[in-house]
This record gives structure tokens, sequence and C-alpha cells, in this order.
């Protein structure tokens, strides 16, 4: 049960392990691109690939959708950034119940975006946890861990990189699921991850240089971070942390260079409404941007 890119590797994990995949469940194609044709998710069009039965339901609420899971006779449901809520009907359906594979270090960062918060916040690492599901929200006991570094990863790279982890781990973690002891989570120690806002992708220069660059990898390449000028919105999708002191928000030199509460911020790769990314040199060839400007 997944639907985005993150949950493909571990589809293609277990159907490599050799696991008996008895359906495949993925959100509804959804309008995309120009035309704004429906369009298959990265998990239903792997599944389709891979000659696999796949169930696009919008909900699981219905006693008809209920009963047919359940007529599944499922040893196990693997769930990865499904995007539906699973009820307890569905919960209980398998005979081993719903494992999730979920991209943060549980307790931390429970919720929708685990990966953007824990570079948000500067952690030093993060990674992937396998737990039973139950009702709660990412609360169930922990099955599985494994570890890997944020060392400047965009959310992009990093989510990756987890999903690779992940399939790699589900794949462990069903071979010894007889023999696992889950351990419950320590709720005092739980953080939200609370879904991203567009809103919050604008760069707030009122915060240090190092909270700035964060946002940036952060939020690359989803929603993409962003300033405003004269009217038009640029997206920045790479900065280097520099030296500088300005009003927050000003650009101090012709090389785009932002001030910040502390430090300041050098972008590197940039990208103009309707065009591709392009250094920041190439950019300023065609858009000038001054120093003194204001980019708060």
């Amino acid at each position: 049960m997944g639907t985005p890119d993150f949950a493909v590797p571990a589809l293609k994990a277990l159907s490599d392990f050799g696991h008996d995949i008895v359906a495949v469940y993925s959100q509804p194609p959804r309008p995309a691109g120009r035309g704004k044709k429906p369009r298959a998710s990265a998990v239903h069009e792997e599944a389709e690939r891979l000659g696999l039965e796949v169930r696009t339901p919008a909900s699981l609420k219905s006693d008809e959708e209920k009963a047919a899971f359940s007529d599944l006779d499922a040893d196990v449901a693997v769930v990865a950034a499904y995007g539906l809520i699973l009820n307890q009907a569905i919960l209980d359906a398998p005979e081993m119940g719903c494992i999730n594979i979920h991209g943060s270090l549980l307790p931390r960062w429970r919720g929708a975006a685990p990966v953007q918060r824990a570079i948000l916040a500067g952690d030093a690492t993060t990674g992937i946890t396998i737990m039973q599901m139950e009702r709660g929200l990412d609360t169930g006991p922990m099955l599985a861990k494994a570890t890997t570094p944020v060392d400047g990863k965009t959310a992009g790279d990093l989510t990756d990189e987890l999903a690779r982890i992940g399939a790699t781990l589900i794949c462990e973690t069903l071979s010894a699921l007889d023999t696992l002891e889950a351990k419950p989570q320590d709720d005092a120690l739980a953080i939200y991850a609370e879904k991203i806002r567009k809103a919050e992708a604008r760069l707030d220069f009122g915060q240090s240089a190092e909270a700035v660059e964060r946002a940036v990898r952060a939020f690359n390449p989803i929603p993409g971070a962003f300033v405003e000028y004269e009217g038009e919105r640029i997206k920045i999708l790479a900065a280097d942390i520099v030296e500088g002191v300005g009003t927050p928000g000003m650009v101090l030199d012709g090389k785009l260079t932002i001030a910040c509460q502390s430090g300041a911020i050098r972008p590197t790769l940039a990208q103009r409404a309707g065009k591709g990314a392009m250094a920041i040199s190439d950019l300023l060839r065609g858009f000038s941007i001054p120093a003194g400007s204001s980019l708060a």
C-alpha cells in the first residue's frame, strides 16, 4: 500500500525477494501536467509493470472496501506513504497486521513531512523506522530501525536514500517477523512533523544563515524555497553560507549575497518562473538584482 516514488523501491524489493504480492493499493490517478489528464501514481505504474493487481479506492471506509481487503487473506500488509487512513477493520485484516515504512527515527517526527522537518531542525541524523501500525498517527510499536546522516542533503536526495534503506529494511524485517520483539515508542519524546505549507517556503532572512540554508534544502524539490523581487518569484534551489553583515534580506553585492539575521547566504542555483534551473551567474546576466535591493 503506497503511492509516491518513496514507496517504489519497497515494492520492487518485495517482488524481487519472491514474496507473493496479492494486491497493490495506491491512491487514484490524479490530474497532472498541462493537460490535467489523470496520471497513475508511481506505485501504480510500477505495480502494472510487475504484472500485479492494482486497486485504487478513494477511501477504505465502506463495508465493500473492507470486505474486499479482508478477502485477500493476506499474511501482512506493507504500507509506505499510502496517504489514506487505515481504519481498524483494515488494520486487523492481515494475519500479522499492517507494517509501515516511516521516514524518520520514531518517535521523532511522526506525521506527514518527517524528512523536511528533520532538515529544517538541523538534525544530524535521520533514518527509517519499521513499525506495527495502530490507529494513532505513527504511534505503533517499532520493529526495526536504520540510520543515515543528513549531511547537507536536500529533501529530494534524502527521501530517495531513505526509500532505498526502507526497501532493504522491510525485507529483513519480514524475514524475521516471527522472532522480532516490537518495542513501544516513548510518547514523551514524540515530535509532530506537520505537513509543509507553501507559505513556509518563502525564505525568512530574519533567521540565521544556517537556518535559511537548511530551508533551501528542505524545500528542494517541493515546494521550492523562494524569494520575491519586483513581483517575480524566484526559486532558490541551492545556497552556500558565507560571511556578510546587513539588514536581513538585503542584497550585499553583485553575486546575490543576501544578509540574514546572522551571517549571509549566497544562492548558487535558482529558477525563474517558466524557466529551467540555472547558475546564479546566468540568472543575474539576464535579470539584475543590484546590491542594496531588499528580498525580505
